[in-house]
């Protein structure tokens, strides 16, 4: 049960003085998604910060506002012009001035009679808005705040920005903010006394406090000790979850499962290559982990193209040969069925038994399939989500695999937990992660990272190459493509967009075909998986030589015979896109080249970027790069801006708290692992606060 104190924080924000229904709807699209399964709460107001500030101290004078600043200004009014009769595009303007020039005050639909008392003529008003220059004069388009000299007097300083949605303004928002903050108990510390003390945090209320009201700039500054505090909280409340996965996942004793390794020998005796330095040593803690009587999580990291399917079937060979059964997830059908092409042929060199379970399986085939996993005939069952639904039963699940699964949470933990109690899971993903965003989401993971790539795979020639010369890219594709080339050709749409100048897929897929005829495939998100997979495959065969794309070929696509990729608007993508696409080819020991198409003039980001791309083909650098350039969202493939799955903690101000984080939550768990001894009550305080509800439920699950 939630504790009753933390109620009020959890009511809709319906029951807060103002808000509606309509506003409820508005209010809860913006905090948790129109999906969200209800509706906003008054935690999820009060966890909405300040994107920036007004400072009202800031009075300039109109010559001197800068350009998009939002700046507050004492005028005198001069004269009202009203919309033209007629015409209700045009919009009012009231124009005043200061001691350093005119401005004119903009209103679309703005009504004569409010303006004119607002606002009369002779009168002294402030107004507080964004000034933009206009014609060479400045303006003020809908001030956020119009008020006299006793009106001024009652406004903040300081005032909190947000970010809004469409039917939102800033001042309901601010409103409904502050009406929150009067729900918020006197709560319990749950952060070690001695990280209080270190940081200087305030106390969770004081700092929701200086955040939403603040009396300075300083108060609500993301580096200052408000938003750290609360950014550490979200951070502890995270890793104390992950901890818990942890525990919960370890608890039921693994079996300890050693073998001689005569089937990993017979595996890697298939393969035509020896190992590389990083494999060997993967597979070598994989062993460890599996000798162990708790059982194994491990995140097993390796580049595009670096062998991570090879240490996964070495692990997988051990667990089997120790007498139990092994699962290899992938996150859509069409890797389910590549990983089968690379698996099968190396299993049964091994003697091993391997099958196929996807969602569209025929019920006859899947029943036979499933009868015999659950008898034990079957060793290796590859497939997607499928694999962990009710109904799959297995004889002895030793070991899972799961593929290229970023969000790979505490829901999908516990489900295939419940299909093998004893089981251990390998987590591999090929996009490079900096050490701090391992820790975020995979810090109750150990970690394996392959930074090699197999012998005899060469460089990929990277170029970047102005969008003006498209036409020579195509003839120069057109060339390749009769000497028996295959090319990937990615654009970043699928149909042309009035507010975009975006090449759409469809339309450059119907350009190359009048240059190349019927040898053009197209794939994107909106075709129905079977359609893609069938122009894959045609792609695969060579029946096409040309494959137009969005992002859909990013992740885990394998054809070895491709090898040249050209990305259009590649200024458009993040440097882990680039990355994960230019990994689709280089896939052989044949020489393989990634063509760049950028609009000029580039930004300085961009032209980073894409020198980035030039300088270095390893996947780690080019992460930490991503890091710094872009921010976590695009490392991991999700968000824009701050950290996927966190409202609060921002990695180029808070990456540092989340070492200490991890290290107290660890700590709390070593002293207290079922969390009930003094702070523990405050510890649950928190879990519930930041939405990691599933951890308490894994404490009562014991």
């Amino acid at each position: 049960m939630r504790p009753e104190i933390l109620n009020p924080l959890f009511r809709p924000v319906a029951s807060l003085p103002g808000i509606g229904p309509r506003l409820e709807t508005t209010i809860t699209r913006l905090l948790v998604g129109a999906e969200a399964p209800g509706p906003a709460r008054v935690v999820d107001l009060l966890l909405h910060l300040p994107s920036g500030l007004i400072d009202r101290r800031r009075q300039p004078g109109i010559a001197l506002a800068p350009e998009g600043a939002i700046v507050t200004l004492k005028v005198r009014i001069d004269r009202h012009r009203p919309a033209p009769p007629g015409n209700s595009r045009a919009p009012a303007r009231v124009y005043a001035h200061d001691d350093t020039g005119e401005i004119a005050l903009v209103f679309f639909h703005g009504n004569k009679t409010w303006l004119e008392r607002a606002m009369p003529i002779g009168e002294t008003r402030y107004v507080s808005g964004r000034v933009e220059w206009f014609n060479g004069a400045p303006q003020m388009v809908h001030p956020d705040h119009i008020v006299d000299e006793a009106g001024f007097a009652d406004l903040p300083l300081v005032e909190p920005v947000y970010p809004l949605t469409a039917g939102l303004s800033g001042k309901v928002l601010g409103k409904a903010v502050r009406a929150a903050l009067d729900a918020v108990p006197e709560l319990p510390e749950w952060i070690d006394s001695g990280v209080v003390a270190r940081h200087r945090f305030p106390a969770f209320r004081a700092a929701l406090g200086a955040m939403h009201t603040p009396a300075n700039v300083a108060d609500a500054a993301p580096d200052g000790p408000a938003a750290s505090r609360l950014a550490y909280d979200e951070l502890l409340a995270g890793q104390l979850a992950l901890a818990l996965v942890r525990a919960k996942l370890r608890k039921p004793r693994g079996k300890v499962r050693t073998s001689a390794g005569k089937l990993k020998a017979k595996i890697l005796a298939a393969l035509p290559f020896s190992l590389t330095n990083s494999q060997t040593a993967a597979i070598a803690d994989i062993e460890a982990d599996l000798a162990k009587p708790e059982r194994m999580l491990r995140l097993l990291q390796g580049d595009v193209g670096s062998g991570k399917t090879v240490v996964a079937l070495a692990a997988m060979a051990d667990a089997i040969e120790s007498g139990g059964q092994a699962a290899f997830m992938a996150p859509t059908e069409l890797l389910a069925r590549q990983h089968m092409r690379t698996i099968a042929p190396l299993a049964e060199a091994a003697g091993l038994e391997v099958a196929l379970l996807v969602g569209r399986d025929r019920a006859a085939a899947r029943q036979a399939a499933l009868a015999e996993l659950e008898s034990g005939a079957i060793d290796i069952v590859v497939g997607t989500h499928a694999v962990f639904q009710e109904g799959v039963e297995f004889k002895d699940l030793a070991l899972a695999v799961i593929d290229e699964q970023h969000r790979f949470g505490v829901h999908q933990r516990l489900a295939l937990a419940s299909k093998g109690p004893e089981a251990d899971v390998l987590v591999m993903t090929a996009t490079p992660i900096p050490r701090t965003l391992v820790l975020t989401y995979f810090g109750d993971m150990d970690v394996s990272r392959l930074t090699e790539k197999p012998a005899g795979r060469r460089p990929i020639d990277t170029r970047a190459v102005p969008l003006d010369r498209i036409g020579e890219v195509a003839e120069r594709i057109a060339a390749a493509t009769r000497d028996g080339a295959k090319a990937y050709w990615v654009c970043p749409l699928v149909e042309e967009s009035e507010s975009t100048d975006l090449a759409a897929a469809d339309a450059r897929a119907a350009d190359l075909s009048r240059i190349l005829g019927d040898q053009v495939g197209l794939v994107h998100g909106r075709m129905k998986s079977a359609d893609k997979d069938a122009e894959m495959r045609r792609f695969q065969s060579g029946e096409t030589r040309v494959l137009v794309a969005t992002t859909v070929i990013e992740v885990g696509v394998d054809v070895p015979d491709a090898t040249i990729m050209v990305i259009e608007h590649a200024e458009r993508f993040g440097l882990a896109q680039l990355h994960q696409l230019r990994g689709r080819v280089g896939r052989s020991d044949r020489p393989s080249t990634c063509l760049l198409l950028y609009k000029a003039p580039l930004g300085a980001t961009a032209h980073a970027r894409l020198q980035v791309m030039r300088d270095t083909e390893d996947g780690f650098v080019i992460a930490e790069e991503d890091l710094r350039l872009r921010g976590e969202g695009e490392v991991l493939g999700t968000r824009q801006s701050g950290m996927p799955g966190f409202r609060v903690a921002r990695p180029e101000f808070h990456g540092a708290l989340l070492e200490s984080a991890r290290d107290e939550a660890r700590l709390m768990l070593a002293r207290d692992p079922d969390l009930t001894g003094p702070r523990a009550e405050a510890l649950r305080m928190l879990l519930y606060l930041f939405g990691r509800d599933d951890a308490i439920r894994l404490l009562r699950a014991g």
